[in-house]
């Protein structure tokens, strides 16, 4: 049992506790009166205030050297790369059964939608072979260039609703990124090889994959809201010797400067996708 002696020495032990929150005698709070602690709230709420101030302050003249049309720094995407459309690299379907085929025809119905003629006729019948250079005002709406599906013939999915899939001689539609300003010099066209020792046969469309110069340059997502990207269709021409085996076909633009030999970027102006079709 504790004895009598040690007893005040507890009390003045747990009092002395208690006041290290909250001192009676003196009112102060964790060592602090009310108005130290009045004066070191006011001192953080200025210091932050200020801090805030200055963060907003730079941000605000960050802003004002930013374009919202433009990026400020481009020099790291100089080519584009090239998509396929449907959105697989690895086309498998059974020609004979629609459901294994249906996915991919919807795909590019709803892809190919943007290119109806209702969407097309309120865009520009632009001159061929030229740059269509537009007077670079801030303000002023950029206008686009025609691209009808109708030009893609077989594989524009209004002759042939299911793109050529029920026959086993399927479309693909390849386009190239969007880069601003982007002016490809030469004469852009779209080239497709299936990696084997026989050779498939491919129809192209518009004619020999040609991708036209009127569709250059693009000014951007905000200035340029009627924009899309020309398309280049290919129709394989598959056999039944074809059929049952995947075949690896890489496509790639030629006839310009735009990059499509980057080993560090397989996609910088060149895509490669496998198809199989069962009979």
């Amino acid at each position: 049992m504790a004895s009598t002696e040690d007893k005040p020495a507890n009390k003045e032990n747990t009092s002395s506790w208690k006041d290290s929150f909250y001192n009676p005698r003196t009112g102060e709070v964790l060592g602090r009166t009310a108005s130290s602690w009045a004066l070191i709230l006011l001192f953080y709420l200025v210091f932050y205030c200020f801090l805030a101030g200055m963060f907003a302050l730079t941000m605000w003249v960050l802003l004002l050297t930013l374009d919202d049309n433009v990026p400020r720094y481009r020099d790291r995407v100089p080519s584009p790369g090239l998509v396929i459309r449907p959105n697989s690299l690895d086309i498998h379907f059974n020609k004979s059964d629609p459901q294994k085929y249906l996915q991919y025809v919807q795909h590019l119905e709803s892809f190919l939608q943007r290119y109806n003629d209702t969407e097309q006729e309120k865009n520009l019948d632009c001159p061929r072979g030229d740059y269509f250079m537009q007077d670079d005002t801030e303000d002023e709406a950029k206008k686009a260039c025609r691209f009808k599906r109708g030009s893609l013939s077989l594989c524009s999915g209004l002759s042939d609703t299911n793109f050529g899939y029920s026959e086993g001689r399927p479309c693909v539609l390849l386009k190239m990124n969007r880069i601003i300003g982007l002016k490809p010099r030469g004469d852009p066209y779209i080239n497709c090889t299936v990696k084997r020792e026989n050779p498939i046969q491919m129809i192209y469309y518009p004619s020999e994959g040609r991708i036209d110069k009127m569709y250059f340059p693009y000014y951007g997502k905000k200035a340029h809201e009627d924009y899309v990207q020309p398309l280049v269709a290919v129709k394989l021409l598959l056999t039944k010797e074809d059929y049952n085996k995947e075949l690896p076909i890489e496509c790639r633009v030629e006839g310009s400067d735009l990059r499509n030999n980057d080993e560090r970027d397989k996609f910088l102006g060149r895509v490669t996708f496998r198809i199989k079709v069962v009979d």
